[in-house]
C-alpha cells in the first residue's frame, strides 16, 4: 500500500508540475507581447520598493485591521508552505516527518510555529469571507459593481473556503498524528504535541488506530493536493497577485503620478514644427497612436493586468464612479486581462503565434465611455496596493479614439482648438488674459 502511495504521488506531482510550467509559460509569453519598455533604472530604488509594498505590504495598512489580518494570511500561507517542502520528501521517499530526526526537539517547535501561523490564517481567512457578504463593504458587492458578476465573485470566495478547508487540514492531521505517536504506531515517530493542534486531540481520543490512520493520510493527502493545485489555480485566478506583487512592485514606475507619458513621435513633430531640431528622414512612423488592443500596450501594462487584486480599492476611491458613471479603474484591468486571456487561448491554439481576431480592448471590450468619464486625478494609481496603474491603460486607449481615429466629444475638440489657436483652453486670446484685473485696480 506505501508503494502505491508512493508512486501515485510521484504521479501527480510530476503532472502538476507539467501543468503548472505550461501555464506559466503562456501567461510569460502572453505579457511579452506587449511593447517594449525599459524599466531597468534605480535598482537599489526599486528593490527597496518591493520590500515595503510587497512584502511589507505597506500600503495595506492604511486600514490597520484589515492590513494586519492581510499580513498574517500573507506570511502565513507563504512560511507555512515551507512545510511542503517535507511533505513532498515523504511523498517521493515514502517516508513520514523525514525531517524529524535532524531536527530533534527543534522540530516541535518548528512545527508548533507553522500551526500558530495556520491557526492565524483561519481566523483571519474566516474574517475576510464575512466581509465579503457585509453590504457595508460596497467595493466588494457584485450589486453595486457588475465587474464583480458571476466568476469574479466565486473567486474570491472560492479561495477563501480552500484556504480555511487546507488550515483545518493541517491542524487535524497533526492532532491525528500525536494521537497515533502515543498508541506506538511504527510509522509515525515520536516528535511530542505540538502547539495548536494538542488541543484538537481529544477529537480523536476515542478513535481507533485504523481509523486514526485514514483521517491522518486523508488529511495529509487533502493538504498536499490541495498545495498542489492551488499553485495551479493560482495561474487562472486574480490570486496570481501573490506571486506577481513581487516583480510589479520593482517594475512600477517611479516617475511622479501627475507627470503624463509623452509619446516621443508626437514630440519629436512638435519640436520640428517648432524649429527646435531637424527632420529627421530616418524617424519611424508608429503603426497607431495610443493603444486599440492590448498589442499596443507595454508589457508592463500588461503585467499590471494580470497583477490586479480585483480588491476594489481603486474603484471606491474614482469619483467618476462614486457619482454613478461607467468608469470602474478595476474593470479596466480584469477587462485587460480577459482580453489577455483571449489572447493566450488564440497563441496556444496557433503555436504561440497570435493571429487577430478581428476583436479590439477597445469597443469590444472597455466602452468608449468609460474612457471618456475618466478625470485623470490618479486616484486609482494612488489607491493601489500593489502599484497598478489603471490610468496609463485609459490614456493610451484616449489617444487612440483622439488622434488615430479622429473621435473625441465637442467640448474635447473645442479644447483642442483653443490650445492650437489660443495657447490655453480657453476661448480668448493671449493679449486679453489679464483684462480681468482691470476691474480690481
Amino acid at each position: 500500500m506505501a508503494v502505491i502511495q508512493q508512486v501515485a504521488f510521484i504521479l501527480i506531482l510530476a503532472a502538476i508540475s507539467w501543468i503548472l510550467l505550461r501555464r506559466v509559460s503562456l501567461i510569460r509569453k502572453t505579457i511579452l507581447i506587449g511593447k517594449n519598455e525599459d524599466r531597468n533604472d534605480q535598482p537599489a530604488r526599486r528593490f527597496s520598493t518591493m520590500l515595503r509594498i510587497a512584502l511589507g505590504q505597506k500600503k495595506m495598512f492604511d486600514k490597520p485591521l484589515i492590513g494586519f489580518l492581510h499580513f498574517a494570511v500573507y506570511i502565513g500561507f507563504i512560511l507555512i508552505n515551507v512545510e511542503i517542502l517535507e511533505i513532498i520528501l515523504d511523498g517521493i521517499l515514502g517516508k513520514h516527518r523525514i525531517l524529524a530526526p535532524l531536527l530533534a526537539n527543534s522540530y516541535r517547535y518548528l512545527i508548533g510555529f507553522f500551526e500558530v501561523l495556520a491557526a492565524g490564517v483561519l481566523i483571519a481567512c474566516s474574517v475576510f469571507l464575512i466581509r465579503r457578504y457585509n453590504p457595508a463593504v460596497q467595493r466588494l458587492q457584485p450589486a453595486r459593481h457588475r465587474e464583480l458578476n458571476g466568476w469574479p465573485q466565486l473567486d474570491g470566495k472560492l479561495i477563501l473556503v480552500l484556504e480555511i478547508v487546507l488550515m483545518i487540514a493541517i491542524l487535524t492531521m497533526n492532532a491525528s498524528d500525536s494521537v497515533l505517536q502515543k498508541v506506538g504506531h511504527p510509522h509515525y515517530p515520536v516528535t511530542g504535541d505540538f502547539l495548536v493542534s494538542s488541543f484538537l486531540q481529544p477529537l480523536f481520543s476515542n478513535w481507533d488506530t485504523a481509523a486514526l490512520v485514514i483521517y491522518e493520510r486523508v488529511a495529509w493527502w487533502l493538504h498536499i493536493i490541495g498545495i498542489l493545485g492551488f499553485a495551479v489555480y493560482l495561474t487562472y485566478s486574480k490570486h496570481l497577485h501573490i506571486v506577481l506583487a513581487f516583480p510589479n512592485t520593482y517594475f512600477a514606475r517611479l516617475k511622479p503620478k501627475g507627470e503624463m507619458y509623452n509619446m516621443p513621435e508626437i514630440t519629436s513633430e512638435v519640436k520640428v514644427m517648432l524649429g527646435l531640431e531637424n527632420q529627421n528622414a530616418d524617424a519611424v512612423v508608429p503603426e497607431r497612436f495610443g493603444a486599440k488592443d492590448v498589442t499596443d500596450l507595454s508589457w508592463k501594462n500588461l503585467m499590471d493586468a494580470y497583477s490586479c487584486t480585483e480588491c476594489g480599492r481603486c474603484t471606491a476611491a474614482c469619483p467618476a464612479n462614486i457619482t454613478g458613471k461607467k468608469l470602474s479603474p478595476r474593470k479596466i484591468m480584469m477587462d485587460t486581462r480577459d482580453r489577455l486571456e483571449d489572447v493566450g487561448r488564440i497563441m496556444q491554439a496557433n503555436k504561440g503565434e497570435f493571429i487577430p481576431d478581428n476583436k479590439s480592448l477597445i469597443g469590444d471590450y472597455i466602452l468608449e465611455e468609460e474612457i471618456l468619464a475618466c478625470t485623470t486625478c490618479n486616484a486609482c494609481a494612488q489607491e493601489c496596493p500593489v502599484l497598478i496603474n489603471p490610468l496609463d491603460i485609459i490614456l493610451q486607449l484616449r489617444r487612440y479614439k483622439v488622434m488615430d481615429e479622429a473621435h473625441a466629444p465637442g467640448s474635447w475638440n473645442a479644447m483642442f482648438q483653443n490650445l492650437d489657436t489660443n495657447q490655453a483652453p480657453w476661448k480668448f486670446s493671449p493679449g486679453d488674459r489679464f483684462n480681468w484685473a482691470d476691474a480690481v485696480r
